[in-house]
């Protein structure tokens, strides 16, 4: 018993020790974290990745530094940082994780956190990602805008391609699905095609994970699936609401998938993602899952995959001479590139535009995905009634001025 009660004392002991110390370092940290030097240089970091219209900002530690990226229109830059960042980067991620309610002690496990800022004037929404490495704690801030609008108008949509996507999202009921890598503007086009239709006669509703961007008038869930709040059991619950109008983030299994056709196929307008690379691959995908040909047929609207190209500099916009790149499509064209100068800060463009490849689901397209068709074969079809792959879009931006034959290649991997 003597043994057994020494022991539990030592027990004891150690627990309130340890209090002790994680106690003092709470207190060390958050008074370091909130010092008027450490304050002000994460401030300037936010306001200068602001200036140089970054979306998100990247601290990661070394060996023998930290580096600091910004990601700039899709690509990631290196940012040249005080002296002192190393000396103080414990500090920063220690304010950073106060900025956003995170535990600034646990540096042991992935955290993610969420704060509403005001930089020069503005308010600023940031996601902030904490996960441990080797060298200490890596940090990735999203910057999102707050009250952001969203309008076709604004997606670098031609005439032709507008068109289409209006007279799509008037259905009164199917499915269309957006297709294209993380970070492609799928979110984007898909609030863009929802604050068209929000009115006050309709009922909108969405099933997100995260929730990108507050729409007003519309209801937006975020999914919890470490409760069992899952997209399917989510849109389940949705049907009771009411709905006229449904967005399901993105379909990953059989049972949301199964979930969304069929619901669309009861009066309900249905927007969602798949992963699929480009349009004509979409119902191919689909059945890979399990859904059944006759209802991926009689209930999806269209398949629309795209991309985000970087627009030239309107600043240091020059004629490029002697172009060698896809000359099959741009012989005798004039072919544009930006030099470089202080407004897009050397790097010759400003700001992204998309291209993208609608692919309509007619009659025919619907027999073939009856046949079970490969994705080539419906590709084929589709171009003969017009259809334009994302190649042939981002020509079509390169002739217009708007982009590269450089940057082209590199979104689209030709």
């Amino acid at each position: 018993v003597e043994e057994i009660l020494e022991e539990e004392e030592k027990k004891e002991g150690a627990e309130k020790k340890a209090a002790t110390v994680s106690g003092v370092e709470i207190e060390d940290l958050e008074k370091i974290a909130k010092d008027t030097s450490v304050v002000k240089l994460v401030n300037q970091m936010l306001s200068d990745a602001i200036n140089q219209r970054a979306t998100d900002i990247h601290i990661e530690p070394y060996r023998h530094n930290v580096k600091v990226r910004y990601r700039i229109d899709g690509i990631l830059y290196n940012i040249q940082m005080p002296s002192e960042i190393k000396r103080l980067y414990q500090a920063i991620v220690s304010r950073i994780k106060i900025l956003s309610n995170l535990n600034v002690v646990e540096r042991r496990l992935p955290q993610d956190g969420r704060a509403i800022v005001k930089i020069q004037d503005k308010q600023v929404d940031l996601r902030i990602s904490v996960i441990p490495s080797i060298y200490g704690e890596n940090v990735v801030v999203r910057i999102l805008p707050v009250n952001l609008m969203f309008s076709l108008s604004d997606l670098g949509l031609d005439d032709r391609d507008r068109r289409v996507i209006e007279e799509l999202i008037t259905k009164p009921h199917g499915i269309i699905f957006l297709t294209g890598p993380t970070g492609s503007g799928k979110t984007t086009t898909l609030y863009a095609c929802l604050s068209r239709l929000n009115k006050e006669s309709v009922k909108i509703i969405t099933i997100e994970d995260p929730v990108e961007c507050e729409l007003e008038g519309i209801t937006q869930i975020q999914v919890k699936p470490e409760i069992g709040f899952t997209f399917a059991n989510a849109l389940r619950s949705i049907l009771r609401h009411d709905p006229d109008i449904m967005m399901v983030g993105e379909v990953r299994d059989f049972e949301t998938a199964e979930l969304s056709i069929r619901t669309s196929l009861t009066g309900h307008l249905i927007f969602s993602t798949l992963h699929t690379n480009y349009a004509a691959s979409g119902a191919t995908r689909l059945i890979d899952i399990g859904i059944e040909p006759y209802l991926i047929s009689s209930s999806v609207l269209a398949f629309i995959s795209q991309r985000l190209v970087r627009q030239i500099c309107p600043y240091c916009k020059k004629e490029k001479k002697n172009n060698t790149l896809l000359l099959e499509h741009l012989s005798g064209q004039k072919v544009y590139y930006g030099t470089g100068c202080p407004k897009c800060a050397n790097l010759g463009y400003m700001g992204r535009t998309a291209i993208y490849e609608i692919l309509v689901v007619d009659d025919e397209i619907r027999q073939l995905i009856m046949n079970k068709s490969s994705a080539g074969d419906i590709a084929k079809a589709a171009h003969r009634k017009g259809f334009r792959n994302l190649l042939e879009a981002g020509v079509d931006k390169i002739k217009q001025g708007i982009t590269t034959p450089e940057e082209v290649i590199r979104v689209v991997g030709v």
